[in-house]
């Protein structure tokens, strides 16, 4: 088994050769492809909440654009199938020592060569300890990695221009599967020169690029044009993208029935009983690999990793009527969650021991917050935040509602006006009660929903999570020779979380939302995100 992934990769996947633009990053003028519509297409969007470094971005807002801006060695089409696209080839014989070839000619948009240097160098930043980007959780498999100090990684060797090897700590099959992630994107090496300004006007090497100087308005929106010589597997059919940064989503889907959007990913919770009729045939609700939860960081006074912690937190999970929720607000756009991952992904089971604490149960909830009473009584009022630009008031009015009048307990939610600014002070670790939580999957595996959000110092792992036994499983799982005694592994770890509940699963999430009549060819991908270059709209 120890090659099936690489041969994949190295045969049929292997694509015509990508290259990004040679043109300067001045100037507002993108070309569409030759035949391709030219027409602007306006979507939705979240202002982000860092500087767009690619391995310092790991929100929804921020990785919609480096996926357009940015290109890596391999990219998912709609169904998640991986296929080569900066890739010429990437081999192994054990999956554990891989030797990736990159094509040749490829270009950032300011016309600066694409060389095995610019993985290597932009993985290294992504993963020195002090530097605290987000993702760099996605580099501890490689040999050098460390979480103790600053540390290059000795397992990357440039080998020429265009190829270079990666030595893993010990074998991974699906370790080229994770290569279409943006922590793994490549950088110019303007990127390391002033990471701050470039953060603000980043240089790639994919499909689109930044329509120049300003063209990211902070809290209003970001303009993105072809870039021009790019000739790759994503080639736009359209003259740009320009993603609005909304307050609220019923503004948005507002703007969609008016004409002044052509694009929505998510339909605010007041519109799910009539959009499907408004839009017609141009509603979109179909499964996608989200998965809903809201996180108690262990951090907050009787929910720690201690007995109390566990009690209250199972207790909380038992006094939540998933099914009730989704069916009267969500109108059946969401499915109660039976497990910490997704349907849509290889491998998912709905009968993982111990997810019975999914289960609405009052009487139960009851007993064991009583327990915990009992090792220490419960004070002050539990709160759960949200951000309001997301369409999350109505769950957590619904949540914290039924926790009332289940623990006889204050509940109350807790709203930030901006995602970004919830993100924020969640990563700084600033929260004083629950917070809400989501995953949409970065690459289509399970443990892309476990490793990333609960591994001991994850970048992801917004609850401050630790369990050794649950590492142990994960790392098993990640040396497993074949993707189904891997996801044995996995659903062996989920065992543990279903025992410790740092997170406390909800519902799997559709995607839901629809295009105006301006566009044509609209189709949302594996992970819930419209495939923007294949959309298609007049001038």
């Amino acid at each position: 088994m120890a090659g099936v992934a690489a041969s994949i990769l190295t045969g049929s996947l292997v694509l015509a050769a990508c290259g990004s633009g040679a043109a300067e990053e001045e100037g507002t003028e993108g070309a569409a492809a030759d035949g391709a519509s030219t027409g602007v297409v306006v979507a939705n969007g979240n202002e982000p909440q860092n500087p767009l470094i690619p391995t310092n971005t790991n929100e929804v807002g921020g990785g919609k654009i480096v996926d357009l801006v940015f290109e890596g060695l391999v990219y998912y089409d709609a169904d998640g199938a991986a296929h080569n696209a900066v890739a010429e080839s990437i081999e192994t014989e054990d999956n554990q020592n891989y030797t990736i070839t990159i094509k040749e000619g490829l270009t950032f948009s300011d016309g600066s060569p694409v060389t095995s240097s610019s993985f290597v160098d932009a993985w290294n930043q992504g993963a020195l300890l002090s530097n605290g980007h987000l993702s760099s959780y996605f580099f501890e498999p490689i040999e050098g990695f460390s979480y103790e100090e600053d540390s290059e990684l000795t397992g990357l060797q440039v080998v020429d221009e265009t190829t270079f090897t990666v030595k893993l700590n010990q074998p991974e099959s699906d370790f080229p599967l994770r290569l279409g992630y943006s922590a793994f994107f490549p950088l110019p090496e303007a990127a390391f020169e002033d990471p701050e300004a470039f953060g603000e006007n980043p240089i790639g090497n994919g499909p689109y690029k930044l329509a120049g100087e300003g063209a990211w308005e902070h809290n209003v929106q970001i303009e993105l044009v072809p870039s021009e010589s790019y000739e790759g597997p994503r080639e736009p059919q359209n003259g740009g993208v320009t993603l609005k940064f909304y307050e609220t989503q019923d503004a948005a889907y507002n703007d969609l029935l008016s004409g002044n959007l052509d694009v929505l990913d998510a339909v605010p919770d007041s519109a799910f009983a009539d959009f499907e009729e408004e839009l017609g045939d141009r509603a979109v609700n179909q499964p996608a690999a989200v998965f809903q939860s809201f996180t108690i960081p262990g951090y907050l006074p009787h929910f720690g990793p201690d007995e109390e912690g566990k009690l209250r937190r199972q207790a909380i999970s038992h006094a939540i009527n998933r099914e009730e929720i989704t069916e009267t607000i969500f109108q059946g756009t969401r499915t109660p969650a039976s497990d910490f991952t997704s349907p849509v992904i290889d491998g998912w089971s709905d009968s993982i021991s111990g997810s019975e604490v999914l289960e609405y149960d009052a009487e139960k909830a009851k007993e064991l917050w009583a327990q915990a009473d009992e090792i220490s009584p419960w004070e002050g009022t539990f709160t759960l935040a949200y951000n309001t630009d997301g369409g999350h008031q109505a769950w957590v009015d619904a949540t914290v509602n039924s926790l009332r009048n289940v623990l006889g307990i204050e509940a109350e939610g807790t709203p930030y006006a901006v995602f970004a600014d919830l993100r924020t002070d969640v990563t700084a670790d600033k929260m004083t009660g629950a917070f809400r939580t989501g995953w949409q999957a970065d690459y289509p595996g399970l443990n892309n929903f476990l490793g990333p959000l609960y591994f001991t110092n994850a970048g992801s792992n917004d609850g401050n999570y630790s369990n050794p036994e649950f590492d142990k499983l994960i790392t098993e799982g990640n040396a497993a020779p074949s993707v189904e005694e891997a996801n044995a592994k996995y659903q062996q770890a989920q065992e543990i979380l279903f025992e410790d509940l740092p997170a406390i699963p909800l519902w799997y999430s559709n995607v839901t939302g629809g295009s105006a009549e301006t566009v044509d060819n609209v189709e949302f991908g594996w992970n819930s995100v419209p495939i923007f270059h294949e959309i298609t709209k007049a001038e």
